[in-house]
């Protein structure tokens, strides 16, 4: 379909526009973590990296940093495993109710997160605080989980259905059993699937905050939950300012990495 220049250019501008809306806003917190002005007037007259330093002297925000990590660790590592097995039951074996299996394993990820949040929370009270177990850092990785195992599902199962069994049966009749084959064959040719899938699954976790408001308990409060608590904190802004500009990069990075494997392994394929 040819577009007309007048139609062409009104594409573009509205592309700039949406574009504008979401970064525009981005651009903004980054340079207000650098803006030497603690009311921070606009346009910044002088610029600063003391708000950094501040940020890194703050406990309270390392130590919600560092509960982010190990939360988005370990829901990337659960995800890893489930996401994985579901995959191969799905792309590998034909059994009865295969398609409700792959509808049940994406679903989270298009659920709200506020009804995630409200099901895990109500689930948790129930099951594990007869057993003793309260809300922590496991409940957060076991409710982040949930949704980070979609994206190592969908790069897994996408990969196994391109890459086809052929050289699986190929390394089976030169004589290697399951394991070698797995370890040898089909885990090379998943390599890349699983890391951009991992490192989009610790993204995901690593600057959520809906579920985390359901799951998390004392002592659990992560990264994303910090800075909207000390959002209306005239002493803690310049902080916040400084740990979004970190979440912006900290989110972008992964991300970035992950979309170059996937054109990577595109191409190679």
């Amino acid at each position: 379909m040819t577009l007309s220049p007048a139609a062409r250019a009104v594409l573009r501008l509205v592309m700039i526009l949406g574009l504008a809306v979401v970064y525009v806003p981005l651009l903004v917190v980054l340079v207000n973590s650098v803006n030497a002005d603690k009311a921070f007037g606009w346009p910044p007259t002088d610029l600063t990296g003391r708000w950094w330093a501040h940020a890194l002297d703050n406990e309270g925000a390392r130590q919600a940093v560092w509960t982010s990590v190990k939360a988005g660790v370990g829901a990337t590592a659960a995800a890893m495993v489930l996401g994985t097995m579901a995959a191969f039951a799905v792309a590998r074996y034909r059994f009865f109710g295969r398609e409700t299996v792959s509808l049940v394993v994406v679903l989270p990820i298009a659920l709200p997160g506020i009804v995630t949040g409200i099901a895990l929370s109500n689930a948790f009270q129930v099951v594990l605080e007869p057993l003793g177990i309260g809300l922590g850092l496991f409940t957060v990785i076991v409710g982040h989980a949930t949704f980070c195992v979609v994206t190592i599902y969908n790069n897994v199962l996408a990969r196994l259905r391109r890459t086809g069994t052929s050289l699986e049966e190929a390394s089976a009749d030169l004589g290697a059993d399951t394991f070698q084959t797995f370890w040898y064959v089909t885990l090379p040719n998943l390599r890349s699937a699983l890391l951009a899938g991992g490192l989009l699954s610790f993204a995901l976790s690593f600057d959520e905050i809906i579920v985390t408001t359901f799951t998390a308990g004392p002592g659990s409060q992560t990264l994303p939950i910090w800075i909207f608590d000390n959002l209306f904190r005239p002493n803690q802004a310049p902080v916040v300012n400084v740990l979004a500009a970190s979440l912006i990069v900290l989110s972008i990075i992964p991300i970035w990495i992950a979309q170059r494997l996937s054109s990577g392994a595109r191409s190679v394929a």
